[in-house]
């Protein structure tokens, strides 16, 4: 008898295997300095947490999560609201309104399954004695937190009412949300491309702790961050370049090649830089995609390693290992001190080869004995690439896996922090 899995992930393959011909231009560009409104560590603190939708619920469903992030550009720290909602894999990103006189918010909203866009705007009241007010930032025994505004549909002036009614704490069982190439896919039509310098930076507001990057190696040996096997149009502009990446040095490549929203072709270096520096990311796994020597892509992991340790953060970088030649690639490393790694095989090599994180596919199932035994042995276990909502709620109430590697993190996001 077939998997439901399988037979799942099959259909997903038909649905969402090419790349659709339309485009889901985000319709706000921020403006806020960093550091400006009246949003506190504390405000922000007690703004997270589940909400109960009343206004805006046919489009975005009875419950959405609420949960704040940052980005670092040097000593300047930007802080975003996302929302994520139960419908079609949806999510808001918001910022802080610079010119406002209270807490009031303003961003998009967007639905990965499909091109729906808008805008929206947020200010934070507070219902007290059966009356909303302003929030000024301290709750009494009673109160109750209240978002409330308006959105629109693509470029229009919102105006349809928006409520949000807290409810209860974000779900804070540790767990690792991991988003695809680097934040999202190119085919979603996000505003940055798939595995750039770019979509590093919005990550966590689409609800990612942390990220899954493709690295590849060019003529000259530089590792860079990059999906296909080849030049194509679904990753890069036009450009008169073709075949493998392999085949051009990385001068050529940056020089020449242009990813789909503008963006270079970024180095491993580069990316690692982003995440330590400008990011709250607490994991990145290092996809193998190449065939070859290891020993450039170890390097660059133990240097960021470090980086991150001096920088006081809690970040782990492991290179995965999904093939046979990757395991080869990595057995024939001379010393292979600190250099944590994932195995994507079956639990005999990853015990032969004592990788501290398993990571099945999730066609295989909740394989609940298997990723018991394994987490017994003082082992995680995440599951990839799993996309279809029904069976990310299903896995996460399970409560057996420490992370989910998806394109669709808003939906990993949605469902962790819901969840009871």
């Amino acid at each position: 008898m077939r998997s439901p899995y399988l037979l799942m992930s099959l259909l997903l393959l038909l649905l969402f295997g090419c790349q659709k011909d339309y485009e889901a231009p985000v319709p706000y560009t921020f403006t806020n300095k960093p550091g400006a409104g009246k949003f506190t560590p504390a405000i922000r603190s007690a703004m997270e947490g589940v909400y109960r939708v009343t206004d805006g619920a046919g489009l975005f469903g009875d419950q959405v999560a609420l949960k704040w992030t940052y980005t670092n550009e040097g000593t300047d720290t930007t802080h975003y609201l996302s929302v994520f909602t139960g419908l079609d894999a949806g999510f808001f990103n918001l910022e802080i309104n610079a010119k406002a006189d209270s807490l009031a918010m303003a961003g998009y909203w967007r639905k990965l399954v499909n091109t729906r866009t808008g805008l929206a705007r947020l200010a934070v009241r507070v219902r007290h004695s059966g009356r909303l007010q302003p929030f000024t930032g301290s709750l009494v025994e009673g109160d109750t937190l209240v978002m409330e505004g308006v959105y629109g549909d693509q470029m229009t002036e919102p105006a349809q009412k928006l409520t949000l009614a807290y409810s209860r704490p974000l779900n804070r069982r540790p767990f690792s949300i991991m988003a695809h190439r680097s934040g999202g896919r190119t085919s979603d039509l996000l505003p940055a491309s798939e595995n750039s310098v770019e979509i590093i930076k919005l990550a966590s507001r689409l609800g990612a702790t942390g990220i899954e990057i493709d690295v590849r190696y060019t003529k000259d040996g530089v590792p860079i961050l990059y999906h296909d096997n080849t030049l194509n149009l679904r990753l890069v502009q036009k450009n008169g370049l073709a075949g493998p990446v392999e085949n051009y040095t990385y001068q050529q490549l940056s020089s020449l090649v242009r990813l789909i929203n503008g963006e270079k072709i970024p180095t491993l270096e580069e990316a690692l830089e982003t995440v330590v520096s400008n990011t709250s990311l607490e994991f990145v796994w290092l996809d193998t995609k190449y065939i070859g020597p290891m020993d450039k892509v170890q390097a660059i992991q133990q240097k960021y390693r470090q980086k991150a340790i001096l920088a006081r953060r809690n970040l782990r970088i492991v290179i995965g290992l999904p093939s046979t030649d990757a395991v080869e690639s990595y057995e024939a490393l001379s010393d292979k001190e600190n250099t944590p790694i994932l195995c994507e095989l079956d639990t005999s090599i990853t015990r032969n080869l004592n990788a501290r994180i398993w990571a099945p596919r999730w066609t295989l199932g909740p394989q609940t004995e298997e990723v018991k035994a394994m987490q017994a042995e003082g082992r995680t276990v995440f599951v990839w690439t799993l996309d279809e909502p029904e069976f990310i709620r299903e896995f996460i109430a399970e409560n057996s896996f420490d992370g989910i590697l998806s394109n669709y993190s808003p939906v990993v996001a949605y469902y962790h922090y819901v969840d009871q």
